[in-house]
């Protein structure tokens, strides 16, 4: 097989733009595939509409990630479609920048298998539609082999460091995780530069330099905020609040840990296969290592999208084995179809347990305000606030901050969640929207004034099953409900 001639010009890129179409069809119709890429895009519709985040709805996520969402939002469409396109975008082109750095040292064929391993992993880590890491991945890539350039002499280090910090400040604005990475990278810049230049005035001022590029995005973004005179809720939702939350308990955290340790073990042993010295780490090897351990301080492995960072540098030590020789070509192509026909079942099941299109638009239908009143989302599809064309009750709009145990404080969202129920359910919404079975993780003390007040003033109206053992429930006032189909 000739190799170069059927991997090279226009028919690799082709050929990821297609794998990565083909991965995420199933996904783009679906308005409920992932409850906090539902919220960040009602955020974001809120941001677009005047209200303004952290303030008027809270969230702790970076105001960079707010405005991706918002950008998909301004195209004529449907906006859930728009931002898995948008999300598909930057997978495709994380793919195709993981190919051509991966061309040095693996050929056309292993730099090709490594972008499509990227694309078709992500499917078994909940990479799927729009979690933070399919967006931040990719200046994280570019940071990433800007500093080799520079390590290796091939580009002056001074401005390659530039370049790959204002990209790792534009990353810690989607997500502010990847400051562990960020600090990995400063650091092999100062080492690199300290060999280079000695311990001198252009080491301190470019090191200030590096630094303040990682840092000023979100400097900016808080100085905006403070110029607003919000910079104090500015800096409890993005960096105090976080400290407020109770840990989630230790057999569920060990076995999220041992879950996303089991998915990328692969990827493990294919970067470890592609060694073929074992003397001296490279740059992106070390940067894996940097990786796994701001995965593991961070400390949440509830989700397997948290080991996502890893994946995008695990391929691209992975390229060399991939293409190394006719039997690796032939365990590759195995690999790749495996992979994405696992991966496409993985998310088919997502699918099923959280219900699709349809269960959505019918617990949507049952749940649609008709007297101009709000609905509010209790328990369910924070995207019910933008199918039903619904306001919002709260600035706490997503369930998960006043119905779990581990946000049920004032130190963890800036609010006693009792009383913010006790507010919420004063303002009669029109529908409230639960689930059943409850949560084992829930708030006790909020899920029992919810409960009450349903059985004191709400009528069971739609019961929507949307996977196995799970059902959406719609109540509505009793004064206007009618009887439950």
């Amino acid at each position: 097989m000739n190799e170069t001639r059927q991997l090279t010009g226009w028919r690799a890129p082709l050929l990821i733009v297609l794998a990565v179409v083909a991965a995420r069809a199933q996904t783009f119709a679906d308005p409920v595939l992932g409850f906090d890429e539902q919220y960040y895009l009602l955020v974001a519709d809120r941001w677009l509409h005047g209200a303004l985040p952290y303030v008027d709805i809270w969230d702790r996520k970076p105001l960079g990630l707010f405005a991706l969402y918002a950008l998909a939002q301004l195209p004529p469409g449907d906006p859930f479609v728009l931002y898995k396109l948008l999300a598909a975008g930057f997978v495709a082109t994380t793919a195709l920048t993981i190919r051509r750095a991966a061309l040095r040292e693996a050929g056309p064929f292993g730099a090709t298998a490594a972008a499509l391993l990227y694309v078709f992993w992500l499917n078994f880590m909940e990479g799927e539609g729009g979690q933070s890491p399919v967006f931040y991945n990719l200046p994280v890539l570019m940071a990433a082999l800007l500093i080799r350039r520079g390590l290796e002499r091939r580009g002056p280090l001074d401005r390659c460091g530039l370049a790959a910090m204002l990209l790792m400040g534009l990353a810690i604005q989607v997500k502010y995780t990847a400051v562990f990475e960020a600090a990995f990278f400063g650091l092999a810049l100062v080492r690199a530069a300290q060999r280079e230049w000695g311990v001198a005035p252009r080491l301190a001022g470019w090191a200030l330099v590096w630094a303040l590029a990682a840092l000023g995005p979100t400097l900016a973004v808080w100085a905006t905020y403070a110029v607003m005179g919000h910079g104090q809720a500015f800096l409890f939702a993005n960096f105090l609040s976080i400290f407020g939350r109770l840990p989630d308990p230790l057999p569920d955290r060990m076995a999220g840990l041992a879950a996303i340790a089991a998915i990328l073990t692969p990827l493990v042993i294919l970067a470890a296969l592609a060694r073929r010295r074992w003397r001296r780490l490279t740059f992106i090897q070390r940067w894996v290592l940097a990786a796994a351990l701001g995965v593991l301080l961070f400390g949440a492995f509830l989700s397997p999208s948290y080991g996502l960072p890893l994946v995008a540098p695990l391929c691209l030590c992975a390229a060399p084995w991939l293409g190394r020789s006719r039997v690796t070509q032939t365990v590759t192509l195995v690999l790749l179809a495996l992979s994405f026909v696992g991966g496409t079942l993985a998310v088919r099941q997502i699918i099923i347990g959280k219900g699709n299109r349809a269960e959505a638009l019918a617990v949507a239908a049952a749940a649609r305000p008709q007297h101009g009143g709000c609905i509010w989302v209790w328990d369910g599809y924070p995207a019910l606030y933008q199918l039903t064309g619904s306001c919002v009750p709260t600035r706490w709009a997503f369930p998960g901050h006043l119905n779990t145990s581990d946000e049920g404080s004032v130190r963890a969202i800036g609010v006693d969640p009792e009383a913010e129920v006790r507010r919420i359910l004063a303002t009669r919404p029109e529908a409230i929207v639960s689930d059943s079975p409850a949560y084992r993780l829930g708030n006790p003390a909020t899920r029992a004034l919810v409960e009450a007040e349903l059985s004191r003033s709400y009528r069971l109206v739609a019961r929507v099953p949307t996977g196995p053992g799970r059902v959406r429930l719609v109540y509505r006032l009793r004064s206007e409900a009618g009887v439950m189909p």
